[in-house]
């Protein structure tokens, strides 16, 4: 375990958040839930079949187990959908139908208050969480996207801070404009304020450091989300565009962009699209076994937070942590 994680653990415990966890058929997820009850990290709600749950191997004393199938709240929690969504055209009956999916269901404990976030997606896809958060928690007020971001903990690594960085867009964004990659940069800033509780360096990424390579249209969105991102957070140190080697290592920055607040300090990396970025991430996380946290979301009214559907239990734990960090951020 990195001391990223005994961090936002032990930061986790001082203000106790309940997280539901809506895949209690997944023996990932239960034992995770296992180390966090242990841990006294988190209060949890396990939606899945109570019985089947309650016979697994693992000691969940202390966790609320609900069937979606039979819980009390279904209607309730169904007519509250249904207002949220009839002007869409959802229909009394689907609202209640929906309550049998687990994303749906778990997202309306979240929006009535009942628990402060929730973390799935050990055995659903990345839309189909989103599209449940959205629907019914929709983004946080002011915010203008849904973005997200892995926290990757690099191992003997002297870059970032103590080879703790923030990549993102890794999974969502597919092909952000300026725009949009600006309040990325800005919204991603924020999360490593959260998360690590120092200040961000924040690198807009590019194949060409400051105007290196040949002029097109990639390098300009960059450049022109960089100035974006300064007009709306001109207290950030953040600077683009800048190629990977010249954000991260001092030597290079130096050389590359001398006169850049960033280059050689970089610790929060945003990517020009998602392709960048996923294969980026997924390249650290291989082949320098690096931890990898995430998708984080940023920018939900509430946190919800994806897994990827090759997670590990210890996955699972950290990103319950970083969930109930973010739901004390959230007050």
């Amino acid at each position: 375990m990195s001391a990223f994680l005994d961090a936002v653990l032990a930061r986790a415990k001082t203000e106790k958040k309940t997280i539901v966890l809506p895949e209690g058929d997944d023996e990932r997820t239960l034992q995770a839930a296992q180390t966090i009850l242990e841990q006294g990290v988190a209060d949890l709600i396990i939606l899945g079949d109570a019985e089947a749950i309650k016979a697994s191997p693992y000691a969940l004393d202390g966790a609320r187990i609900v069937d979606v199938r039979t819980a009390p709240e279904r209607e309730d929690y169904a007519a509250k959908l249904y207002e949220l969504r009839k002007h869409k055209g959802m229909t009394e009956e689907q609202a209640l139908a929906l309550m049998d999916n687990v994303l749906y269901f778990g997202n309306m404990i979240v929006k009535n208050g009942d628990a402060d976030g929730m973390v799935c997606g050990a055995c659903h896809s990345t839309s189909d969480v989103l599209r449940a958060a959205l629907q019914v928690l929709k983004t946080a007020p002011g915010v203008k996207l849904v973005s997200a971001f892995f926290v990757m903990v690099v191992p003997d690594c002297a870059y970032g801070q103590d080879g703790t960085f923030i990549f993102a867009d890794c999974g969502l964004e597919i092909q952000p404009d300026a725009e949009k990659l600006a309040h990325i940069a800005v919204n991603s800033a924020q999360s490593w304020r959260t998360l690590m509780g120092t200040e961000p360096t924040v690198a807009l990424l590019s194949h060409s450091t400051k105007g290196s390579a040949v002029a097109t249209a990639d390098r300009a969105k960059v450049e022109e989300a960089t100035a974006l991102a300064k007009e709306l957070a001109p207290e950030l140190a953040l600077d683009g565009e800048l190629q990977l080697d010249a954000a991260i290592v001092p030597s290079v920055g130096s050389s590359k962009a001398p006169d850049s607040p960033v280059a050689g300090k970089a610790n929060v990396l945003v990517f020009p699209d998602l392709d960048a970025g996923n294969i980026g991430y997924k390249l650290v996380q291989r082949l320098a076994k690096a931890e990898a946290y995430g998708p984080i979301t940023q920018g939900l009214a509430a946190p919800v937070n994806d897994l990827s559907r090759g997670c590990s239990a210890e996955d699972i734990v950290g990103v319950i942590g970083i969930t109930c960090v973010q739901a004390q951020a959230r007050g």
